[in-house]
């Protein structure tokens, strides 16, 4: 009998995190720069640092269910497997909305500053490029993917501490007294406004845990890559935060989407305004790469699981271990990128992602405190009041969406509430195979 081909562990620890912080993209800072200036009304730094603090104990608990279920599922196979299948569905089929859209999100995003530097060249020319490119890639191989990561991570951490650079200098010359840092003067309600569209800046660290198959000592790594990351992320994100809010402690802008690219002109000029542009279209280009390896790894786990037809979604190429099936539907997909509204597939993506940070919150309490009975002073600590504090924050998170994107997700999820009763309907009437046992969890 032919062996199935399965995929193949050769990812280091550092192969991970730079994976991940593809994903997070160290150049959003940049990117959303207008938008969490004018929410926390310039006080950015105290802002960065209380969206840290709410996103590190979803994290923590990440680490934890990682530890417990080395699978390539993520929050989907420690829902599935430490509470229900049924709600482990749910949670895979609201975490599609985040990995789905997030490749679409970067071609729409290529396409729109492509063509604002060439506009002789339509924007979809840009986007059918990129989304070619990052299939090919893809299916090439996970390790071609991270090592090309980690090189583009490293030119946006060159061009961070480039703009820190030029900024100390700039305060250093200027000769002005520097303003004091943290100022009563703004009312914490507004900081933590602020905070809740910060926080966004740092989702992407739980999209290495769908590569957990495919990295070595998983159990140990795939903990140590998420804590990584998100230290690297605050240092990166507070670092610039902190200079740019002594240089300048009042700023207003022409337009506030393209303030991050007003910012750097106000600090470095029309070169370092160039080198930003060159910079910022490779890191959406890793953040599509990285966004398609999770993705595809994840519907390959569904498909695994037979929660999504298996032949197509659970198949791995004998040669290249990649699940090319799933790439070439991702691609697919992403072309809806020449028709889609970029903040309607932002919406998607916040309501994906915060719905699935809660239920794995919630799973720590269901399998170590509940099932597991870990329940000494530390374990209290660690298994209930700390995921119950990820949980809550995140709630409150996913209540500032507004109306309309709660609406999308809302659908979304009655879609594969149907979809699940047909297929569950589809197996039991089948009579030329058993049907999939949702009760059991998966061997991995």
């Amino acid at each position: 009998m032919k062996e199935e081909a399965t995929l193949r562990k050769s990812l280091t620890l550092f192969q991970v995190v730079f994976l991940g912080l593809a994903w997070m993209t160290p150049m959003i800072y940049f990117s959303v720069y207008g938008i969490a200036y004018e929410n926390s009304h310039g006080m950015m730094t105290q802002a960065y640092l209380l969206a840290f603090i709410a996103i590190f104990f979803t994290a923590f608990s990440y680490g934890v269910m990682s530890k417990k279920y080395p699978t390539s599922g993520s929050a989907y196979a420690y829902a599935k497997r430490a509470i229900h299948p049924y709600l482990g569905f749910l949670v895979g089929w609201a975490l599609l909305l985040d990995y789905l859209f997030s490749p679409i999100i970067a071609c729409l995003t290529f396409g729109i500053y492509l063509h604002a530097q060439f506009p002789s060249v339509p924007a979809y020319i840009w986007i059918i490029a990129l989304n070619l490119l990052l299939a090919v890639v893809n299916i090439i191989g996970i390790n071609f993917s991270a090592n090309l990561s980690k090189l583009f991570v490293l030119i946006q951490i060159g061009f961070i501490a480039i703009f820190c650079t030029v900024l100390v200098n700039k305060l250093m010359s200027s000769g002005q007294p520097v303003q004091p840092l943290f100022s009563g003067d703004v009312p914490i309600s507004v900081i933590l406004a602020g905070a809740s569209i910060i926080c966004f800046s740092f989702l992407g660290f739980d999209s290495i845990t769908t590569m957990s198959e495919e990295t070595i000592r998983s159990e140990k790594t795939i903990p140590r890559a998420i804590m990584i990351i998100i230290f690297t992320a605050i240092v990166l994100y507070t670092g610039p935060s902190v200079l740019t809010q002594l240089a300048f402690p009042a700023m207003t802008f022409d337009n506030v989407d393209t303030a991050g690219f007003e910012l750097v002109k106000m600090v470095g000029g029309a070169g370092l305004s160039s080198l930003f542009i060159t910079v910022l279209i490779m890191a959406i280009f890793t953040q599509g790469l990285s966004s398609v390896v999770s993705v595809s790894r994840l519907l390959y786990v569904m498909g695994r699981d037979s929660i999504l037809p298996k032949r197509c979604f659970g198949f791995v190429h004998p040669k290249l271990n990649t699940p090319t099936n799933n790439i070439i539907i991702v691609s697919v997909i992403s072309l809806l990128a020449l028709v889609i509204d970029l903040e309607m597939a932002v919406k998607f993506v916040s309501f994906g992602a915060l719905s699935a940070f809660i239920c794995v919150n919630l799973s720590v309490i269901a399998q170590c405190y509940w099932k597991d009975k870990q329940r000494s002073f530390t374990q209290t600590i660690k298994y209930l009041i700390c995921p119950l504090i990820g949980a809550c924050f995140i709630g409150w998170l996913l209540s500032l969406l507004d109306k309309d994107a709660l609406i999308m997700g809302l659908v979304w999820l009655l879609l594969g509430i149907s979809y699940h009763l047909y297929r569950t309907k589809w197996s039991t009437a089948s009579r030329t195979g058993e049907a999939p046992d949702l009760k059991q969890p998966t061997s991995v």
